[in-house]
Formats: structure tokens, sequence, C-alpha cells
């Protein structure tokens, strides 16, 4: 059963105290006596409800609701007066409010109007129910202190809106890109609808339109005698999530593209004509633009598909993420193994902030998930995590042979630090700042890249073996420290 949250606003300590007693064991309750207080809080914390008394020293109660009302113009308010001022009362309910009670307050008017306000917002409590459990469950992708999970975050509000726009999703392995679409899906108008996730790589081109679109009794030798729905039908009134397309053959580029115009299709074997309504979310780690350089890839579906596009950085671009994944990572590890560790040791911490993440968050959890099955203390410690210091001053997963299974987690005879390269380069007295040397020598040398391909980007990342989208991320930020 939900558990609606009304804010009661009365300067009446009685008031306040006798509502408190009638409604605790039904609603969450906040309290406030004045307009002021309310307003301040609600900048945090958004009722469901409101029950407002219009007579309210320093702001009133007809100031305070329209407030509200700017604010959330869903937001039911009930007013409560002491006395049937008529043009008070039309005026309240010309700003938006939804009902009126008088002092002294009935309990089962009260009751009754609650009731009627209650039901006009179930179901979006309901919706908005759902979507937070499916965030908690599904979201551990977004979970940071960095600016780059805030604009992740921004843009899935912001694109979530419209039921229909195609949106393209572009991120290294690992980064999330389906849990992405699925938020995107998770808050969209059509959230009630399937979300259907493909992946184009994953079926040969002669079986590709068949699955997407579906076919015929009797398409081909052993069609089923009924037919069959294709992805693209399933996904009627919801989410269709195309998973690595830039690995669609040119005959499945072209099939999908006459989808996309028109919303319309043929099954596999058949002539009467299917229109379907869904929004298209699709991902790839490739770079289209290249492949659309290259005819690998239609330009005309490329801008079918990229109506709005999204650039999804890598562990490695959100440092200030590594920390606050691992720990979510433990924890829910922690119920899995029915274990009860509280965190990861300093030297953990570190290498894990210095691990390059080739394989993203993905990645993480699987180290982390290894190093909490083998944990034998309440802390997780470096040789836990399976990661050995290379050369180069990352790290790199550790392989372990059987010996090594069967010795303790604290065997210091794993700790050795590896012996120095005979490539080395004098390191004065005073140290360095290791961080910006390195800033400046990366700086320096993607600036050198972009002079030697004159300023083309994608060129200039291929001679450092960069990912196009990592290379203009770095560019920008290392322009921005300049």
């Amino acid at each position: 059963m939900i558990r609606y949250s009304i804010a009661i606003v009365d300067d009446e300590q009685t008031i306040r105290d006798g509502l408190d007693m009638v409604l605790a064991d039904t609603y969450d309750l906040d309290l406030y006596r004045d307009a002021e207080s309310f307003a301040a809080a609600l900048a945090d914390k958004v009722p469901d409800l409101v029950l407002m008394d219009i007579g309210l020293p320093g702001m009133s109660g007809i100031e305070a609701l329209e407030l509200v009302k700017a604010q959330h113009p869903g937001l039911p308010v009930i007013m409560i007066t002491a006395f049937e001022d008529i043009q008070m009362v039309i005026r309240s309910m010309k700003l938006g409010a939804f009902d009126f009670i008088l002092k002294p307050i009935n309990p089962d008017l009260l009751e009754l109007t609650i009731q009627k306000a209650v039901s006009s917002i179930a179901l979006v409590k309901e919706v908005q129910l759902l979507q937070e459990k499916f965030l908690r469950e599904n979201e551990p992708c977004f979970i940071g202190e960095s600016k780059n999970i805030e604009d992740i975050m921004d843009f899935i509000n912001l694109v979530s809106s419209s039921p229909d726009t195609p949106i393209m999703i572009l991120g290294e392995t690992g980064t999330g890109k389906e849990l992405i679409a699925k938020a995107i899906h998770a808050r969209s108008p059509v959230f009630q609808g399937p979300f259907v996730a493909v992946n184009c790589s994953a079926f040969p081109e002669d079986l590709l339109e068949s699955e997407l679109f579906g076919y015929e009794a009797g398409a081909f030798s052993g069609a089923r005698h009924q037919g069959k729905k294709g992805f693209i039908e399933e996904a009627h009134q919801g989410t269709l999530f195309l998973d690595e397309v830039a690995d669609l053959s040119p005959a499945g580029q072209a099939k999908l593209l006459r989808f996309l115009e028109n919303g319309e299709f043929y099954k596999v074997g058949g002539t009467r004509t299917y229109k379907v309504s869904t929004r298209v979310v699709s991902a790839t780690n490739k770079n289209l633009d290249e492949l659309v350089a290259a005819g690998r890839f239609r330009k005309d579906l490329y801008f079918r598909l990229c109506v709005v596009k999204a650039d999804i950085p890598s562990l490695n671009e959100r440092p200030d993420d590594i920390l606050p994944l691992a720990k979510y990572f433990l924890l829910q590890f922690n119920e899995k193994f029915g274990k009860s560790l509280t965190g990861f040791t300093k030297d953990a911490r570190q290498r894990l902030v210095s691990h390059t993440f080739t394989g993203n968050v993905r990645e993480l959890k699987n180290i982390v998930e290894r190093a909490v099955l083998v944990a034998k203390n309440d802390l997780v410690d470096t040789q836990e995590l399976g990661l050995v210091q290379d050369t180069a001053g990352g790290t790199a997963p550790e392989r372990l042979s059987s010996q090594d299974r069967k010795n303790s987690p604290g065997n210091s005879e794993s700790s050795e630090y590896p012996e120095p390269s005979e490539h080395t380069v004098p390191l004065p007295d005073k140290g360095v700042v290791l961080g910006k040397l390195l800033s400046d020598m990366e700086h320096a040398y993607m600036a050198k890249a972009l002079n030697q391909t004159r300023g083309n980007e994608s060129q200039a990342a291929r001679l450092l073996h960069m990912n196009h989208h990592t290379f203009r991320y770095r560019w920008k930020k290392l322009n921005k420290k300049g």
C-alpha cells in the first residue's frame, strides 16, 4: 500500500497537534508553523499533499499557494479557513487550490477531502515509486561524485520527457550504455511499456531481418506455422534499444532506415504493412563519424539515429567516481556472500584509483566481487583486489597460481615492488609534481598530433591509439586546466 506524505502549515499549535493525532497513523506528516519555513523546506522535500491555513502570519496562505503552484503545479493544496469568506475561497480556487475546509475541522470531512486529493495523484505516485525502485536496482553506473555523472543525469532527465525522439549513446565497453537507455525509458512517458534490448552484432545477416521485423506463417522452411513477432513489434508503445548498432550489415541498415522514416514495416514473407510506435535508443563503442566517412555506415541512418547524441565518459575519465562505485559494489556483494566488510584499506583505495580500467564499471564490479569473496578481514586489502603494480605506474589484474590461491591474502611475499625499468629518468632530489608533469606531456603529444593532422581530431586520436571521444574529452579538459 502506498503511503502518502502531507505537509501541514498552520500557526495554531492546537490545530497542528490535532491533525497530527488524526492523520499520523495513515500518512507521513511534516508540520510547519508558518509559510516561510514550509517554503524553505519545499526546496528539498516535496510532499504529496499540502494542508495550509489561509490566515497565516507573515506570508499569507494565499501567497504561499501562489508560490507552491508556481514551483509544483500538480501538487494538491487543501486550504483551511476559520471563516467562510467567499471571496477568499474563490481566489484560492482560481489560484489552483484543490479544495478548502472550515475550522473547526470535521475529521470525517477532512479524511474524505484528503482521499479525493490523493486519488487525483495516485497514478502519478505509483509510477514515481516504480521508477525510483527501478533506478535503485539498475543504476550503479550513475553512482559517483564527478561532474561527469551530474552531466549524465541532467542529460537523462532532459531527453526522457519525449516519448519518441531517437537517441544515440556513445561510449567504451562497460560504461553502462544499456543502463542509461533503461534509465531514459524509466523516466519517459512510455515507462509502463516494454523495454526491448537487441544486440545487433549477435545475429547473422540472414537472420537479422526476421528477428527485428518478425515473419509471417510459412515465410520460409522451418518457420513457425503461426508466424512470429519481431523485436520492433514487441517494443510497441515502449523503447527499442539497439546495442552495437554500428555492426549492422548494409542490408540491415537499409531496412532499419525504412522503419525509422515512417514507423512502418513488412514482416518477412508478408505483404501487410505493420505500424509501430516506439522510441529507438541506439548505442555503439565505435566511432560513427569515421564509419560514415569510410562508407561503412549510412549517413542518412546516422542522422536518423543521432537526433540526440550522448558521449559517455569512461571510468578512467572520472576517477572521483571509482571509490563511491567500489563501496556500492562492496555492499552489494556483502549481501550476496553473507559478509560484513566495512570498506577498503588506504593502500587498496590508492590501488583502485591508480588502476587503468579497460573494462570500465563492469571491470570494477568484477574486481570488487573477487575481493569480497576472498577477503578475511573487515577491510579489503590490496592483495585481495587481485591487482599488481605494473612498470608504467598503473595496475593490472593479478594472475594467481593454484599455490597463490592456497596462501593467505595477507601473505607478504606477493607485495614486492617491481624492479625499475632500465629506461629510467633522473628524479631530482626535490622531487617532481608528477600529475602536472604527466598532464603537460599529454597536452604536448595531443597538440603535436593535432598539428600533424591539421586539426583532424579523429586522425590525431588514431596516432595516439586513443578513442576519438576520449581524445576530445581529454583535450578539452587539459585546455581548461591550462
